[in-house]
């Protein structure tokens, strides 16, 4: 007769431990797709004002030129 302290035919494991793995399995698969690239409903294209502001960053354009490309993206 089977009780609850035996192991059962689980090999080992009862269902707790089972649904335990599934949770997590079932969890992994669900963090894997959120964290694909594009999976979050927005462009991957940056705007013209990111670009801009990278190009300064880098020190590709003067901060006269930044000022003044800024006003006319606005």
């Amino acid at each position: 007769m089977m009780g609850y302290g035996d192991f059962g035919s689980m090999g080992g494991f009862g269902w707790p431990w089972m649904v335990l793995v599934l949770a997590i399995v079932l969890g992994l698969i669900v963090w894997g797709v959120i964290s694909l690239p594009g999976s979050r409903g927005g462009t991957l294209d940056p705007t013209p004002l990111e670009i801009l502001r990278r190009r300064y960053a880098a020190g590709e354009v003067t901060a006269a030129e930044f000022k003044q490309a800024r006003r006319t993206l606005a």
